[in-house]
């Protein structure tokens, strides 16, 4: 684990308790997860839990051989070590500057198939609204792309107001899923954390809907809860 990840201790509450878990106790999505984080450490030449692949790297793992990825990152020292990671070619691109703006052009893609995962950094107040206005600009250009939307749980009024733009968007077929292994809390401090899934695999809902509740036993503290809603219907 790197210095900033070793300092919060957060994979201590996940992926740290997941890895010295028995995976054939676990429901099969969450077995593939388990498995991957596995073979990502033996790729790495580690043999123990010293590194998590990240979001990028599970998106380049489900992507085709010649499936086409891009990926954008506005923080210069971070788009630097994203560009070295994806080692760029002609089906892999790594983008500098604001996905919110960059990405739009990417879409529809030739094939009419695609998803979108939007993980801005929500360290600004007006990224909610970013996402909303994002997924509805994004719609309008390509209604049947997946998109899929992650969020922290650190200030539910936030949440609670995403979801509320988004039911009134007029965006159809919207799935919410969320798991917080401590109850909600006006302190500082994130204490889960969710996706909102537009468009999903149509297996998805009664996937996260035995694996919600396997993570909120083995991860869940006093308090915790989960949630596996269809926000609005198709």
């Amino acid at each position: 684990m790197d210095e900033f990840g070793q300092k919060n201790k957060e994979y201590n509450t996940g992926i740290g308790k997941l890895w010295s878990l028995d995976s054939k106790t676990m429901p099969e999505p969450l077995q593939d997860y388990v498995s991957a984080v596995r073979r990502f450490n033996s790729e790495s030449e580690q043999t123990d839990l010293n590194v998590y692949p990240g979001s990028p790297w599970f998106a380049l793992d489900e992507l085709p051989l010649e499936g086409k990825g891009f990926f954008h990152e506005l923080h210069p020292s971070d788009f630097e070590l994203l560009r070295t990671f994806v080692r760029t070619n002609r089906y892999r691109k790594v983008i500098k500057g604001d996905g919110f703006k960059e990405s739009v052009g990417l879409f529809p893609p030739p094939s009419r198939r695609g998803v979108a995962i939007i993980d801005p950094p929500y360290e600004l107040k007006e990224d909610y609204h970013r996402v909303v206005e994002y997924v509805t600009a994004m719609t309008s250009r390509f209604e049947s792309g997946v998109y899929m939307i992650w969020y922290p749980v650190v200030d539910r009024y936030r949440i609670d107001g995403m979801e509320h733009a988004l039911k009134k968007s007029g965006i159809k077929d919207i799935q919410v899923f969320e798991l917080n292994v401590l109850p909600d809390t006006d302190e500082r401090g994130m204490t889960g954390s969710g996706m909102i899934v537009i468009n999903a695999p149509y297996t998805l809902k009664e996937q996260m809907s035995e694996v919600l509740p396997y993570l909120d036993k083995q991860l869940g503290e006093q308090g915790s809860s989960w949630r596996s809603e269809q926000l609005v219907e198709e």
